[in-house]
């Protein structure tokens, strides 16, 4: 008696997995997985490294793949020329951002990153333009040059405290940049604020915690307290960080304007054009980008600085051919600057391998479709989640993808090929690209040729003198870093050590 009812349940299923894959003018959505009503591919997926199951995928059903989460369409781009012809070329349609109840509920929701695509997003990003260009960013060049030499005098001091002095590297280039703000220290405000609170987005932005929101918004009103209510607690954190963090610099920048003091920063020369009546933008306005600035910046590159010492420690012999190149091109009496960068090749080799190595954000973060559209005879529907699969376009094209080698990157003649690091995948794509990259790159580069000009990178030893074993192990979530290791930092020549002291006490 149970079979007429189990018949007529299943066709019923049947039609809404063919409805979900067909629009109505008959077009197919891209292939993907079978999915169940509702939960759609929530099983299929590893859903704390899901780029790999995404990458699985592609073997299957082409560089093109959809699939459903909780009722939501989701289209997976596995290809770098995709998602130009996509993201980049049809920006119009590719430069929304889910809605979502998460940055909300983080009290992020302001970020750049998170806005969707309107008056608000087009006016930030017009502010990043005027102050982040590739321009503005040479005109920062000492700047790089000075932390790198504050980087190399702190490794000296204390070298295994690294990770602390790469972190304050980082962030101590973002704080100069974006409020001209210089002397702070890594235990005192308003770095402590601000760094917390990137620590903590990345917890609360983990993808299945996200969708599982997203489907469910009522989740987001359990009280803190609640059993498995951890993001509300978070969130309590984040909500007060991030208005301590988009307030205090602020108003550092404006006392110091005040009374005549303020350095060149991207906040000093915003405020500075409203006063002057060029710019109809809002303090808030201002106060949202310079944050999102931190926000975006300073784990990204943190972590791809870490990842460059994990690779030198794993690999002396890669290490060991770019010193001699800096040797041979800088001489050991100075240390490398910009002038530099083209003559060492083989350094340049190094720093996009360790960016292509591991990508420290494999997807990003989704972008969606503010209307319908068609691509090689697929329908991809508005409101769908556009995911990028950064981590699979690092590996295009690539023998053993999985090894750090930097002579990938040269040609046949042995010349260095001509792709800049700027216009990587991993900065994004289309409306939505990082516009800081060009202040980004700079400053990592200027980062990794110091370290290789001054340090060893080794494996540390214990008491006994025995080496202590690195792994490559990276971590999960929006962003990726090295699990934390020990190494040592040991100064290749006294010439070289005698340059870190006398520069930092401006002899």
């Amino acid at each position: 008696m149970l079979f007429p009812y189990i018949l007529v349940v299943s066709v019923l299923l049947m039609l809404c997995l063919w409805s979900w894959s067909r629009n109505s003018a008959g077009l197919p959505l891209p292939p993907g997985p079978r999915s169940l009503p509702f939960l759609g591919n929530v099983g299929d997926i590893d859903m704390v490294r899901p780029w790999r199951t995404y990458s699985e995928w592609k073997k299957k059903y082409g560089p093109i793949v959809s699939c459903r989460l909780i009722g939501q369409t989701v289209v997976i781009i596995n290809s770098e020329s995709i998602a130009r012809q996509l993201l980049d070329q049809r920006s119009a349609i590719y430069s929304d951002r889910p809605a979502g109840p998460v940055p909300k509920l983080l009290g992020i929701d302001f970020i750049t990153a998170f806005l969707p695509y309107g008056d608000t997003f087009r006016l930030h990003r017009r502010l990043f333009h005027q102050a982040l260009r590739s321009d503005a960013a040479d005109s920062y060049r000492d700047l790089y040059l000075d932390k790198a030499l504050q980087l190399s005098y702190n490794l000296l001091g204390s070298p295994e405290a690294f990770e602390k002095h790469l972190f304050l590297y980082t962030a101590s280039i973002i704080m100069s940049v974006t409020y001209g703000y210089d002397k702070f220290s890594w235990d005192g405000p308003p770095i402590t604020s601000i760094a917390k609170l990137v620590e903590l987005i990345n917890v609360g932005l983990q993808p299945e915690r996200s969708a599982l929101l997203t489907a469910f918004p009522i989740l987001t009103r359990l009280p803190p307290w609640f059993p498995g209510a951890s993001l509300q607690r978070i969130a309590q954190h984040t909500r007060k960080l991030a208005l301590e963090s988009m307030n205090e610099p602020f108003e550092f920048v404006k006392r110091n304007m005040a009374t005549g003091d303020a350095p060149k920063s991207m906040v000093s020369d915003l405020l500075g054009k409203m006063d002057e009546g060029k710019e109809a933008i809002s303090e808030q306005a201002v106060k949202e980008v310079a944050l999102t600035v931190f926000v975006a910046g300073f784990d990204t590159s943190s972590s791809t600085l870490f990842t460059f010492v994990l690779a030198m420690v794993l690999h002396p012999e890669a290490q060991q051919r770019a010193q001699q190149e800096i040797d041979s091109v800088v001489g050991i009496d100075r240390l490398p600057d910009f002038y530099d960068r083209p003559s060492l090749k083989y350094v340049e080799a190094v720093f996009r391998e360790t960016i292509r190595w591991h990508i420290v954000a494999p997807v990003g973060l989704p972008h969606a479709t503010s209307s319908d559209d068609v691509f090689q005879g697929y329908f991809i529907p508005k409101g769908s989640f556009i995911v990028s699969n950064i981590w699979e376009m690092s590996r295009e094209g690539h023998d053993d993808p999985d090894v750090f080698r930097p002579e990938r990157h040269f040609a046949s003649d042995g010349t260095l090929l001509p792709d800049t690091i700027a216009a990587k995948p991993m900065w994004g794509f289309g409306r939505r690209g990082c516009p800081g990259r060009f202040i980004a790159e700079a400053a990592m580069w200027s980062a990794v040729v110091h370290l290789l000009a001054a340090f060893r990178m080794t494996k540390a030893k214990d008491e006994e003198g025995r080496e202590i074993e690195v792994k490559e192990k990276f971590t999960s979530g929006v962003v990726c870093r090295p699990v934390p290791f020990q190494c040592s930092f040991v100064p290749r020549s006294t010439d070289r050590e005698k340059a870190i002291r006398l520069g930092r006490a401006g002899i």
